[in-house]
């Protein structure tokens, strides 16, 4: 017996599950974007850049084994947030100045560079992207644009869905809630310091025992005697 389609059927509905994530897209994407499919997320070895301000460094040469224990990179919405910031080759003095102090560490681009390429190994490098995060929005001077940035920050690291999570307490979690409401430069004062003193009392301590850091100290230190 053959079945032949009757001219003018309504077409098999199709039904798709709307998953809430976070606060409402913007007007300016595209309604599209909205069922697009899911990125593929590549390994981190294939995203880093052939050159990068690295390569004074003994992150560019890490083995392979190394790069295939590593977690990929997640990407963040931030397009302020740079894989790598641009920095100047730090000297001796100051690499080896690093271990003295978390302070002057995270004041010098290049010490935040090392810092984060050794958080990766721990997989924890959104505390660093959290914090980059914070310091960008305090220069922010547009309402419009400070309300943007807030937003993408809390989707990317405080909101629990997120796969970025940043680990905050009860009470400060409870205080960017009622932040967000008129968002302002200061909306994650209390977060920022929070993981601030997370990374200088749990991941520094380590990344002064590294190899990446103490390779690094070596490399810089025999430059300089044989220069």
């Amino acid at each position: 017996m053959c079945w032949r389609k009757r001219s003018g059927s309504p077409a098999a509905p199709h039904f798709h599950a709307n998953i809430y994530t976070g606060p409402a897209l913007c007007e300016s994407q595209s309604p599209m974007s909205r069922h697009a499919s899911p990125k593929v997320v590549q390994p981190a070895s294939n995203n880093r850049p052939s050159a990068c301000c690295f390569c004074w460094c003994c992150c560019c040469s890490w083995n392979e084994d190394r790069n295939r224990l590593r977690r990929p990179s997640r990407d963040t919405r931030l397009e302020t947030i740079p894989n790598c910031e641009v920095c100047t080759k730090p000297n001796a003095d100051e690499v080896s100045g690093w271990s003295g102090s978390f302070e002057k560490l995270m004041k010098n681009p290049a010490g935040r560079n090392v810092f984060r390429e050794f958080l990766r190994t721990e997989f924890s490098e959104e505390n660093m992207l959290f914090w980059l995060a914070c310091e960008d929005l305090k220069l922010e001077c547009n309402k419009e644009s400070i309300s943007e940035k807030a937003r993408l920050i809390y989707e990317d690291y405080i909101s629990i869905l997120s796969p970025k999570e940043v680990s905050l307490d009860s009470r400060v979690r409870e205080v960017i809630n009622r932040r967000m409401q008129e968002p302002s430069p200061h909306t994650f004062d209390d977060a920022q310091l929070q993981i601030y003193t997370l990374m200088h009392r749990d991941s520094y301590p380590r990344f002064l025992n590294s190899t990446i850091y103490k390779s690094l100290l070596q490399n810089m230190s025999r430059s300089s005697s044989e220069s």
